[in-house]
């Protein structure tokens, strides 16, 4: 028979649910979360034969093939582990939702690894921490349930680490794998410079990998074949800076505009990645002209072009190596103090070197306190590396705007602290009926007006939250969408049950009057709101200013839906200071010999706050900037 253990999470939203837990906290707080919510199923009863290499403690089991279940970052990950009686055989991940670019690696390579050494205390997957630890509580779900001691075999299974130094040389050194990284690595290969690309990760792929996949491409040839060929430099500088508050580094935001469309030829016709021209430009509202065009494949698909046009390249790439300092000698960076997974260091020397560390939305010590309390939802390894080595005595790189983020108004708290995005299916139902409320049943909001918008007024509700209010058809066109941004299955069906009770709050009830009740509700107001939006429908003007085909549907027939939104970010805006050939300067305002920087270390860009798209479009441009400012010396 099937149980179910775990803790429920406290159903107080964003801004008091966490109270002032710092970033490191809610991590911890939710992998024990993650450990603590197994799911314990029956034996299927097939027998195995005894493998691996024994070296943890003896074990006795019941023979048989068991099922288990953990929470991953995507949801679920569900297993099948046969055993001996005093050996685990074989492991199967049966199902799970994580993201391809990200935990293939762990779903591969763990599963081998406890065979191996018969022992749950193997090492987990960096860059894939949370899909680890979900792994290895199904895992350990099983040993359970055949019997098995778990805490003995927590044991980490004796492995010799390396003692042997390696010295390398080469042209340029470039620290991290993201669309920055690669991109720098493959123009630097392309100029003929020599490369060593050092990627802390198992796998090259960074946040490019695991964003919606959006690419800002003004002045492309890809543009203008999609219908566009007014658009201008100045124009995106003067979007931005509205966008931005006004505080994006002039020099900077003009260095992007003015290269982003030939970066977007060059990554498409020698980098090889693709673009959904069939999808053609988006229209949004941070934009006064379309310059948006998604990845063929998302962000997941530009990932593995970049990728193999980095391995075409003939760089040199260490995996599994973590950058740990910058060597400087009078005044200039010549090299980097790196160490592999297997405790291999090197000592790689070179005239430059390119930090594309991404940023520290997953490091306290460079957040402030409003940042530790938002959700996060970007990479594990975002954890500011690159700022750290810069700004290390001797070096003493300057920084700015530290204290902004890229902050999303539509998450969803799917564990303590962390988020998922709801906003692909977003974008599907704002030319249907959905709306925005907030706590009290009122809509506060024009639903197309920009992220940042909505996020400002989203900030002024109780508890800095609204929730999309969707009937029948809507939801059931939304939720199509929750795949794509991690969501599992199981999850939904889990929060749809929970009814309100748990975050997320995925609220549901046959009538407006019934929905209101879940939550609290006054029905009268949240009657009055869905009244007010269907007769600007009638009438074909909106109060709060929706338009056109955004105000042509009514809200219909139930069930009806409250879905939770809440502020989210992984982005940060802050970082270093870099002149206008993307090299470091420091605290006096000279640049630092041999050091340049680019992508999400680079601060300022954009400044309080990045349009959708944006990212991307800067890691890429600025990487190949980096690497030709470098070729040109």
């Amino acid at each position: 028979m099937k149980t179910e253990q775990g803790t429920a999470h406290s159903r107080t939203p964003h801004g008091t649910a966490r109270g002032a837990l710092p970033r490191f906290a809610a991590l911890a707080l939710s992998l024990v979360l993650v450990l603590s919510g197994l799911v314990a199923c029956a034996p299927s009863g097939n027998n195995g034969s005894d493998t691996g290499s024994g070296q943890a403690a003896e074990q006795s089991y019941t023979p048989g093939t068991y099922t288990g279940t953990g929470t991953g970052n995507g949801g679920d990950i569900t297993v099948e582990v046969t055993f001996s009686e005093n050996a685990i055989t074989d492991i199967k991940v049966v199902s799970q939702s994580e993201t391809e670019t990200v935990a293939a690696g762990a779903l591969e390579t763990i599963p081998a690894a406890v065979i191996e050494y018969q022992s749950l205390g193997v090492d987990t997957m960096s860059g894939a921490t949370v899909s680890s630890l979900g792994l290895m509580a199904a895992i350990t779900d099983c040993v359970e349930q055949a019997g098995g001691n778990a805490s003995k075999l927590q044991k980490v299974p004796a492995q010799e680490k390396s003692t042997e130094t390696v010295e390398k040389q080469a042209d340029a050194i470039v620290i991290g794998g993201g669309g920055a990284g690669m991109a720098a690595t493959i123009r630097l290969q392309e100029l003929g410079k020599s490369v060593i690309l050092v990627e802390k990760t198992y796998r090259l792929g960074g946040s490019i990998s695991v964003s919606g996949g959006n690419q800002v491409v003004t002045g492309s040839k890809l543009q203008a074949e999609a219908g566009v060929t007014d658009d201008s430099a100045e124009s995106m500088v003067e979007d931005f800076q509205k966008n931005g508050e006004d505080i994006c580094v002039p020099e900077l935001i003009e260095l992007y505009a003015n290269n982003v469309g030939e970066t977007t030829d060059w990554i498409h016709e020698y980098a090889g990645v693709e673009y959904n021209m069939e999808g053609g430009l988006h229209d949004l509202a941070e934009y006064s002209h379309n310059r948006e065009l998604a990845y063929a494949g998302g962000g997941a698909g530009a990932t593995e072009s970049l990728r193999a046009a980095v391995s075409a390249s003939g760089a040199d790439v260490l995996l599994d190596t973590t950058a740990e300092s910058l060597i400087e000698e009078n005044g200039a960076v010549v090299g980097v103090n790196a160490v592999g997974k297997d405790g291999t260091t090197y000592v790689l020397e070179a005239d430059s070197v390119v930090l594309a560390t991404g940023g520290y939305g997953n490091s306290d010590e460079y957040l402030t306190e409003e940042l530790q309390n938002s959700l996060y939802y970007g990479l594990m390894g975002s954890t500011g590396d690159g700022l750290t080595m810069a700004t290390a005595a001797g070096i003493d790189a300057d920084t700015r705007l530290m204290e902004y983020a890229k902050l999303y108004p539509n998450g969803a708290e799917v564990s303590p602290g962390r988020a998922k995005s709801t906003i692909d299916g977003n974008l599907l139902v704002w030319p249907m009926s959905t709306i925005l409320v907030n706590a009290e049943g009122e809509r506060v909001v024009n639903e197309k007006a920009s992220n940042h918008e909505i996020l400002e007024v989203e900030l002024e509700q109780t508890d800095s939250m609204l929730y999309l209010l969707m009937d029948q058809e809507n939801f059931d066109v939304w939720s199509t969408k929750l795949k794509d941004t991690g969501f599992n299955t199981q999850a939904v069906e889990s929060y749809l049950e929970a009814n309100g009770s748990t975050t997320p709050i995925f609220a549901h009830g046959e009538t407006i009057e019934e929905l209101a009740g879940v939550l609290g509700m006054d029905p009268a107001t949240l009657q009055a709101t869905v009244d007010a939006y269907n007769a600007g429908v009638d009438a074909g003007t909106d109060e709060f200013g929706r338009t056109g085909e955004y105000l042509q549907m009514k809200i219909g027939e139930g069930p009806y839906y409250l879905v939770e939104q809440k502020p989210r970010y992984a982005t940060t805006m802050g970082g270093l200071v870099v002149n206008d050939s993307l090299q470091v300067m420091n605290k006096s305002g000279e640049p630092i010999g041999g050091l340049y920087a680019s992508g999400e270390v680079v601060g300022g860009v954009m400044g309080s706050n990045s349009p959708s798209g944006a990212n991307n479009g800067w890691a890429l441009t600025s990487g190949k900037l980096a690497a030709e400012a470098i070729a040109e010396q």
